[in-house]
């Protein structure tokens, strides 16, 4: 069996007497969808804020790809291969879908000096970011500033743009918030689509995408990990039950 891409073990972060990351184990094996679920105030922003390199770490391991990452800074942990969407949208909207690419893959090769140059005129961002596009399903819009697409298309822009740095690992924190029903049904073929490619840890509130896409959850309460099993375990699971999810909800999903 191979080795988990992503392992954290005692991980801990406090503030003052609140305890959001409480002595977590977790891992993400290659090519997994791995959800954290929790309800508010469990500490799921917090924790992928310490996998991320935004928010430091009390103590505890973060072992990426092999090599420990705890005390590296968050442009060192995207170079190694580790790129995040956030929860809110952050795509530039004044620029095309194509544009908003083409910057990602120039920031990450190091040349953000060049930020102001036209990214739509060097062919050697444009090729990779229409191909990007067209692999996320954006390839028809390539030309159309971001803050015209729909809020679904924008936040698959957020993760095509992710994809542009090349990374071994997603961070997705809710990718499906602020979606309709349509849209959150697009967002999880999508995320059926990249699973495999990529190893994911995805931060999400929404059930029906959490089960339908995810390989194995882990539920969080007060920064704990009180279970870890594929999503039919979880929704089986007592304890989850009784902190979280409910009865009907893992019945039916919702």
């Amino acid at each position: 069996m191979s080795e988990p891409i992503l392992k954290v073990e005692d991980l801990r972060k406090s503030f003052g007497g609140v305890v959001a990351t409480d002595n977590l184990n977790f891992d993400v094996m290659p090519g997994e969808i791995h959800a954290v679920i929790g309800p508010n105030g469990a500490g799921k922003t917090t924790f992928v804020a310490q996998i991320a390199g935004m928010l430091s770490s009390d103590s505890g391991k973060i072992v990426f790809n092999g090599q420990e990452i705890a005390n590296k800074t968050a442009p060192e942990r995207s170079h190694l291969g580790l790129a995040r969407s956030f929860q809110i949208t952050s795509v530039f909207k004044d620029f095309t879908a194509l544009e908003n690419v083409a910057l990602s893959i120039q920031a990450h090769a190091g040349h953000s000096f060049r930020f102001w140059k036209r990214a739509s005129t060097d062919t050697s961002l444009t090729e990779p970011a229409q191909k990007i596009l067209d692999e996320v399903g954006l390839g028809g819009r390539a030309r159309t500033l971001a803050g015209n697409l729909a809020h679904g298309q924008q936040r698959q822009l957020e993760i095509a743009m992710a994809l542009a740095t090349g990374p071994k690992m997603l961070l997705l924190d809710e990718p499906t918030a602020g979606m309709g029903t349509e849209e959150s049904e697009n967002m999880r073929k999508f995320l059926n689509e990249l699973k495999g490619e990529y190893s994911i840890l995805l931060i999400e509130h929404d059930m029906d995408t959490v089960f339908s896409v995810a390989d194995r959850v882990t539920v969080l309460v007060y920064g704990r990990g009180i279970a870890t099993g594929t999503p039919e375990e979880i929704r089986n699971n007592a304890e989850v039950r009784a902190a979280y999810l409910g009865e009907d909800e893992v019945t039916t999903g919702a």
